[in-house]
């Protein structure tokens, strides 16, 4: 934490701090300005990638320095008074690290110091330098971290900030983010529509971290959080998979498939580092939500031919955490793999969360198969594709909703659809009836047909967002926000039913998946914020894709099914020099229906358009029409 101050500052956090006006501060992705009021200081923080400028004028020429405070007791602070520089590590953290963890950081000022102190405050470590009084009205301090070292700090600081002005720092700051966001380019929005558009591709763009630093030759390497050493190669950091892999992932496999194809290398490299893929990267292994999710991530880059990784390492480390015990409760293996290699099922008496772990885990089976065919590994293929139908071993055909089983094969008694928490996951029966992306028509059929399916759906929709808070034992923010949405047990607020509403388009429906799409763009999502947490991209995803009319029903499968846009036109600049234009142009508010859809001039009549026609760069054209939901 940093704080320009002006005067005498308490280092206690309640009694040093500022007002200001959030009317008046500007947050863009390249510049935070603001004025602190008690301490008349107009500031701005200008970043590069692992370093900024932070610059303080102050409305007078008295006393002023600057504060910063290091979480955690361990760690050096050594002031350099004859460089203007202060270097200080913290070793704090909240887990997924190894015992050598540190984060360094190096502080450089344009003008000498008055006095340097550090003072206890509580567990952290407060330094307070003081600037002499009138020296000059303004401040300037140029801040770097490292993951690796102080060197490597120093390095990045040259690199990325050198001597470079602010204004400098700014204008290049705003071109990488303009090519960024310029990837996409949206026409004929409204100004909300625009804002809420480009916040999410903003927000969608800041995970996951950067975790790899620039040698002496400018080659990656970084500090592993999987094995304590600094290695050569790429890393991020801070993605949780069972969040993004439904829509993220698939997003940037079309926007931005040179970035992915690096994001992928990481996780490889983990596995090689660690011995196990990671459940949740953050940085290192953590074990959070359900599942091994990193099957689906490589498995619908592998189908849709995303270069830049190493696809047999992939491979083998997919295979080991489906067929070997790990260390769940650290963050590597699938929960329970002894009772799902024994049973084909996890039993709801030995397993928290029995019923979201078995899905998930056929779900990895069919990834993993996937992977195993366009690798030509034929027996692996069938053996998992088998294993990706357990799914059923869980589905009770009488009440036609996933409920947990005992060990026993008895079911676990009582059931109540509206109930949170083990067996399912941040959600009840209703949310987690539909997880089984890889085997729509199997579901389909389970649920009593395309018709009994549709009819589940509006019933999903218009049932009260009523909750039994079940295991939890208390109202969860997830179940706050259900509530607060007008689309009954359909909670937009978090994961799990991302892919809900294009099962009507796989139903024979594509009406009411372009209704209720439409209503949740517009209903769900503002420039002020979402319904529910972003968790690392993945509600902003969502949203991009939806709006420009299609979404990975099933990632793992390259393909698309097809909602209806938001815009009455649309560029998606790929990678390859190549686009994807979209015309919608009677798109409107009253004209949220799809009646016509060709791709390059040829009438396309299938719900789902395939990864390999967008890529390559197509001409979608949407003949939107009024009309009402078919009764």
């Amino acid at each position: 934490m940093f704080l320009p101050f002006s005067e005498e500052p308490n280092p206690e956090p309640d009694a040093r701090s500022s007002s200001y006006r959030p009317e008046d501060a500007v947050l863009s992705p390249q510049s935070l300005r603001l004025r602190l009021l008690r301490y008349e200081a107009d500031v701005e923080l200008v970043p590069s990638e692992r370093c900024c400028i932070l610059t303080t004028n102050f409305a007078g020429a008295g006393s002023h320095g600057l504060l910063f405070e290091v979480p955690g007791e361990s760690g050096s602070i050594v002031p350099d008074s004859s460089r203007r520089i202060v270097r200080f590590e913290s070793k704090a953290n909240a887990g997924g690290v190894p015992d050598n963890f540190a984060t360094y950081y190096i502080v450089q000022f344009r003008e000498p110091w008055q006095s340097f102190k550090i003072h206890m405050v509580g567990k952290n470590r407060v330094g307070i330098i003081r600037f002499p009084s009138g020296q000059s009205s303004s401040l300037d301090a140029r801040i770097a971290t490292s993951f690796i070292s102080f060197e490597q700090a120093s390095r990045n600081l040259g690199l990325e900030l050198g001597d470079r002005s602010p204004a400098e720092l700014r204008a290049k700051a705003a071109e990488q983010w303009n090519a960024a966001l310029g990837r996409i380019v949206i026409e004929g929005a409204s100004d909300e529509q625009r804002r809420t558009f480009y916040s999410c591709l903003y927000r969608a763009l800041l995970f996951p971290r950067i975790w790899h630093e620039p040698d002496e030759h400018g080659n990656p390497r970084h500090f592993s959080a999987f094995n304590g050493k600094v290695v050569d190669g790429v890393m991020y950091a801070d993605h949780g998979y069972w969040d993004v892999y439904r829509a993220w992932y698939p997003f940037m496999s079309l926007v931005f498939p040179e970035r992915l194809g690096e994001i992928l290398q990481a996780w490889v490299n983990a596995y090689r580092e660690g011995g196990w893929m990671p459940q949740f990267p953050a940085p290192g292994y953590r074990a959070c939500m359900s599942g091994s999710l990193i099957d689906s991530l490589f498995a619908d880059a592998i189908m849709k031919d995303i270069p830049g990784f190493d696809k047999e390492a992939a491979y083998e480390g997919l295979r080991k955490h489906a067929t070997q015990q790990g260390n769940p409760s650290r963050g590597y293996g699938r929960q329970g793999i002894e009772h799902y290699l024994k049973l084909n099922y996890l039993p709801a008496n030995l397993v928290n969360q029995s019923v979201a772990e078995t899905a998930d885990a056929a779900f990895g089976d069919f990834c993993i198969a996937q992977i195993a065919t366009k690798l030509g590994k034929s027996e692996d293929a069938k053996f998992f594709q088998k294993r990706s139908e357990n799914w059923r071993n869980l589905f009770d055909p009488q009440t036609r909703f996933f409920r947990g089983k005992n060990e026993d094969g008895s079911w676990l008694e009582p059931f109540d659809p509206f109930t949170w928490g083990s067996p399912y996951e941040e959600g009840a029966a209703w949310q987690h009836r539909w997880n089984v992306p890889h085997d729509v028509p199997g579901l389909i059929a389970a649920l009593g047909g395309n018709a009994a399916a549709v009819a589940a759906l509006d019933e999903m929709l218009a049932s009260a967002p009523k909750f039994s808070v079940g295991v939890y034992g208390q109202e969860i923010h997830e179940m706050s926000e259900m509530a607060a949405l007008p689309f009954g047990q359909y909670m937009h607020n978090n994961q799990p039913v991302h892919h809900v509403l294009y099962l009507y388009a796989a139903a024979g429906r594509p009406d009411r998946t372009q209704y209720w799409v439409r209503r949740v763009l517009n209903e769900a999502y503002s420039p002020a914020g979402f319904c529910g947490d972003e968790d690392t991209g993945s509600m902003a995803a969502w949203y991009i894709l939806s709006a420009l009319g299609f979404y990975p029903l099933c990632p793992g499968k390259p393909e698309y099914t097809i909602g209806g846009p938001l815009f009455p036109h649309a560029t998606v600049r790929l990678g390859n020099s190549k686009a994807i234009v979209i015309d919608a142009p009677r798109n409107g508010s009253k004209t949220p229906y799809v009646g016509r859809l060709t791709v390059d001039d040829a009438e396309h009549r299938s719900s789902a358009i395939e990864h390999a026609a967008l890529a390559r760069g197509a001409r979608l054209r949407f003949e939107m029409v009024e009309g009402f939901l078919a009764r």
